[in-house]
């Protein structure tokens, strides 16, 4: 596409953003269901554009940072606790998941060699995690379930573009199983070794930066240092990159100032948000797109044979899901993993796979060597993607529901008792500062008095959590009154600055500061 038209598509994608965010809180869906359906439909709009974005573009342009995003924030002691499940859904499944699939493609698409079928049971057997996420999170969910559905769509990345990459390797040479054994090695081990290389290098020039902005500059350089050389010398891009991520992510404390801390998290996630979405818009544009193309079948075949895969791939998650509970016990630290996961935990789980964006660009990168029908396996990616994102996430608020699995202001009391513990603790250093004359009364008093004022009013936050059992009225209410206080406190700012009492940057300083503690006031708990 020319320039001008890449800028058409991209004013599209910003308005499909827009409009799937203003209707998602209304609708209580999941930004990323509307943003691929109304990405389908803007494809009807007259004039557009057909949109066709290559494949490397998803896979080396928007990959690398999404996963090292994930891998970075990774909560470490929350996945080894759940390291059994997360790397049995995120290994086991998805081998499980490809050859099941392929077996169903071969299937019902007599003409389709087994090496094409492997390349596209890897394409659909990846899981993407954000509109799973997005509907358990908002609602309440138990952070552990979270946890385990963010692993697995971490890690099966990357064994499913493994796998992938061994069937198109097989399309045109000779394939052995110890041929497979030996390129799946050096495909895992290399890859790991060479992002733990990557992150050991970055952390060590973090350490020499002290400038934000070229903290933020490293930090988006890193996934794609770690990514590209490991695709290029034969190892998993995905595997260094989610190495790299996890290293420096878990050594973040002391490396980075907090004011670099603080800049970067609030531009990554900015990045992510733009990511994520602009990745879910273009799905829905392709797919109206792939859907006008020939593919030498019957519309009935193809949607006879698309509901069939689409069935296997949530049969096979759901049944591994429960299957492989009981046997947990078999595997080192199995039997503790299953504690707190029974079987309605395991059905909200098997039902949180759905298919993305990485599975629609993987398909689209099946070369033209799997022979006439690779053009009927990328519609077919195409319409298991959409009917696992549409079809399985609206279940997932009636099975939380139905289940009780939803803990409304878990995270609200954990975060308030986190600061109370904290408070305490800074008074308590107070105290012995005061004690060794390390500070005078006078400033000891001071800090006294506003430690003991931030206490008081953590400890009635924690009463009001307490005494409502769930009902946020008094909650609401003390939030009404604080952002009128904060209205009151900008309007002041402003009528000083008209009236030529404080400057400009005074007045971006404390506005700042009110912005800040406004949005804290606005934001929706989540769990």
């Amino acid at each position: 596409m020319g320039e001008e038209r890449i800028f058409v598509v991209f004013l599209v994608v910003a308005v499909v953003v827009l409009a799937a965010r203003a209707l998602a809180g209304r609708m209580r869906v999941p930004d990323a269901i509307l943003m691929v359906v109304l990405g389908m439909a803007a494809g009807f709009v007259p004039g557009l554009p057909p949109v066709r974005v290559p494949p490397e573009v998803v896979l080396m342009g928007f990959l690398p940072p999404l996963v090292y995003h994930a891998a970075f924030f990774t909560a470490p002691r929350e996945a080894r606790a759940d390291a059994v499940p997360i790397f049995t859904l995120a290994v086991g499944l998805t081998a499980v998941t490809t050859v099941a699939v392929a077996g169903t493609a071969y299937a019902l698409l007599p003409g389709v060699g087994w090496a094409a079928a492997f390349a596209f049971g890897a394409a659909v057997a990846p899981t993407d995690a954000v509109a799973a996420t997005s509907v358990i999170q908002r609602l309440g969910a138990p952070r552990r379930m979270v946890t385990i559905l963010e692993g697995e769509s971490l890690i099966n990345d990357g064994v499913a573009l493994t796998i992938f990459g061994l069937a198109v390797e097989a399309l045109s040479t000779p394939f052995t199983a110890g041929h497979g054994a030996a390129r799946l090695a050096q495909v895992a081990f290399v890859g790991v070794a060479y992002g733990l290389a990557v992150g050991l290098v970055v952390r060590r020039l973090r350490r020499r930066i002290q400038d934000p902005s070229s903290q933020i500059i490293v930090s988006l350089i890193t996934p794609y240092l770690a990514f590209i050389p490991a695709e290029n010398f034969g190892a998993s891009g995905v595997l260094a990159t989610v190495t790299a991520g996890f290293y420096l992510g878990t050594r973040s404390e002391g490396v980075l100032q907090p004011a670099s801390r603080l800049v970067g998290n609030t531009f990554w996630r900015i990045l992510v948000f733009l990511l994520e979405s602009t990745l879910f818009v273009l799905l829905g544009l392709q797919i109206r797109q792939v859907l006008r193309e020939p593919h030498g079948h019957t519309w009935t075949e193809v949607g006879w044979a698309a509901l069939a895969l689409a069935a296997v791939v949530v049969a096979v998650r759901l049944v591994w899901e429960l299957a492989t509970g009981p046997l947990a016990v078999l595997v080192p630290g199995g039997r503790r993993s299953r504690r707190g996961l029974g079987w309605r935990q395991r059905v909200v789980i098997g039902m949180g796979g759905m298919r993305g964006a990485i599975s629609f660009a993987m398909a689209l990168s099946v070369p033209v060597a799997a022979g006439p029908d690779r053009g009927v396996l990328v519609l077919l990616a195409a319409l298991v993607v959409l009917i696992t994102l549409v079809g399985q996430a609206p279940l997932l608020p009636v099975l939380l529901r139905r289940f009780g699995l939803i803990e409304p202001g878990r995270r609200r009391v954990e975060s308030m008792r986190a600061r109370h513990d904290a408070l305490q603790a800074a008074l308590a250093r107070l105290d012995e500062m005061a004690a060794a004359d390390e500070v005078d009364d006078r400033t000891a008093d001071a800090f006294r008095q506003m430690l003991e004022l931030r206490l008081q009013r953590v400890r009635n936050r924690l009463d009001t959590d307490g005494d409502t059992e769930g009902d946020d009225t008094a909650l609401t209410s003390s939030r009404r009154v604080r952002r009128e206080l904060v209205r009151a406190q900008r309007a002041k700012l402003q009528a000083l600055y008209r009236k030529g009492r404080i400057g400009a940057d005074t007045l971006r300083e404390i506005s700042s500061e009110l912005d800040f503690e406004y949005s804290a006031l606005t934001r929706r708990p989540r769990p």
